[in-house]
């Protein structure tokens, strides 16, 4: 099954990278794939809170959501859009960063929201409070695509291993990890982290991601990958913007999953015992 993985830099105007994604669509379903997958916040980059949150909008408002279910109906193409910034209701006014799955007919058929949040302070001097704007959310999401059943997370979850093993138990045999990483954090880490999900799960690991200077000032790491349940990189983007295919063999999960099955092997963690 060909997927399709859209590497960006996402800058401060939602309707430019509006055009970026639906433009990207169009030359995946014209390439065969089946599914494209985008990187998290690709509505939006903005680190000027005050500024950036003008340009947010509800999901009925919100004009990347609109214009990808709208080209998802006409090509039809499956999309994961990686993340948008998502206005509600909330008392406190913050947003959430949510994963969107939409299928060949526009239809929205899953959500998830980030659950683990992105607040450090770097060595580099570098601070980031994700907390700050947005708030977590609650539930892990397993959707059924295409492509199988999708496990859908974001960016700093893939530091959390536990979340990705409530995902394969419910039966996901590709996982998404759409990111904006920094260039340290990146370098460190971000290509150990999906082949060690990757092999523990016995899965697919797509993680589109955002890569080079955007206009609020920040950058971003790039390196979108696509790993497969064995560990081995099977699409490294590097750090140019673009589009990027990549063939999976589905089967693959199946026959890694017999040859180490760890999943059929995992066991409840009583109390820890100090001694």
């Amino acid at each position: 099954m060909k997927t399709a993985v859209l590497q960006m830099t996402s800058g401060i105007d939602p309707a430019a990278n509006a055009r970026i994604i639906v433009d990207a669509m169009t030359q995946a379903g014209r390439g065969g794939a089946a599914m494209l997958f985008s990187p998290e916040m690709c509505g939006l980059i903005d680190r000027d809170r005050v500024r950036g949150r003008a340009s947010v909008r509800t999901e009925d408002e919100d004009v990347v959501l609109r214009d990808v279910r709208a080209a998802a109906a006409r090509l039809g193409l499956w999309v994961s859009i990686g993340s948008l910034a998502i206005a509600g209701s909330r008392e406190d006014g913050r947003l959430v960063n949510r994963s969107f799955i939409i299928d060949a007919t526009g239809a929205i058929v899953a959500r998830y929201d980030k659950i683990h949040l992105f607040d450090v302070d770097l060595p580099t001097g570098e601070s980031w409070r994700e907390s700050a704007a947005y708030a977590p959310g609650e539930r892990a999401v397993v959707a059924q695509t295409r492509l199988g059943a999708m496990g859908l997370t974001i960016c700093y979850d893939i530091r959390f291993p536990a979340l990705y093993g409530a995902l394969t138990g419910a039966g996901a045999t590709i996982l998404t990890v759409p990111a904006a990483f920094t260039v340290p954090t990146g370098q460190a880490h971000w290509h150990l982290l999906l082949r060690a999900r990757a092999v523990e799960a016995g899965a697919f690991v797509i993680g589109a991601a955002q890569t080079g200077l955007h206009e609020d000032g920040r950058e971003t790491f790039g390196h979108s990958l696509v790993v497969d349940p064995w560990g081995n990189v099977l699409l490294d983007m590097g750090t140019e913007t673009g589009l990027g295919f990549c063939e999976l063999d589905l089967d693959d999960v199946s026959r890694v999953r017999a040859r180490i099955p760890a999943i059929d092997h995992r066991r409840a963690i009583g109390p820890v015992v100090a001694s």
